[in-house]
């Protein structure tokens, strides 16, 4: 098993429900465990499109999926949402699940880089990632979580007023920081 930490946004339809339900997809997957949530947070748009803003939230979740299986599932969950990938970067999302970090690895493969090649220049999974990960946690290459965190700007990211939901009919596992 390893802990694999998923980051989750969303700016099209009802982004909060989209994120909720991502959540709770993932929490179903069989096989897998849901260990924290992050709360959702208000993000502004990254890239050149003119789009609405984002909610956004990171995941810990054990699994026993190679990556690339991870991957697969999480792509599933994303085209059940509607998600198509159509070549757009950064364009507006109904769902979108990224693998963030997969325990220590570091991973290059088609169509998958872990560490999440963007992830120090990115608050809106900084941010959640730290409401559940220590902030001692190594990025593979990059640096520890508080490292990334102090070096990244953070505009643009609000935590929204509302507690993390439930998952599956439970209370929230509880966060680790903030």
């Amino acid at each position: 098993m390893v802990v694999a930490y998923i980051g989750l946004g969303s700016n099209l339809g009802d982004p909060r429900a989209q994120v909720e339900e991502g959540i709770d997809e993932l929490a179903a997957l069989d096989g897998d465990h849901l260990l924290a949530r992050s709360w959702l947070y208000a993000t502004a748009p990254v890239g050149p499109i003119d789009q609405p803003d984002y909610v956004n939230a990171v995941v810990a979740l054990q699994t026993r999926r190679s990556p690339v299986d991870l991957l697969g599932a999480l792509q599933a969950i994303e085209r059940r949402h509607g998600r198509r990938r159509d070549g757009e970067r950064w364009g507006p999302r109904t769902l979108d699940l990224d693998i963030l970090l997969y325990g220590r690895r570091a991973v290059t493969g088609p169509g998958l880089i872990l560490p999440h090649p963007q992830i120090r220049h990115r608050a809106f999974v900084l941010v959640p990632l730290a409401d559940i990960a220590p902030l001692d946690l190594a990025v593979p290459g990059q640096g520890a979580l508080g490292e990334l965190l102090r070096a990244c700007p953070m505009q643009g990211v609000a935590r929204l007023a509302e507690p993390p939901a439930a998952i599956g009919g439970r209370p929230a596992p509880p966060l680790s920081c903030c």
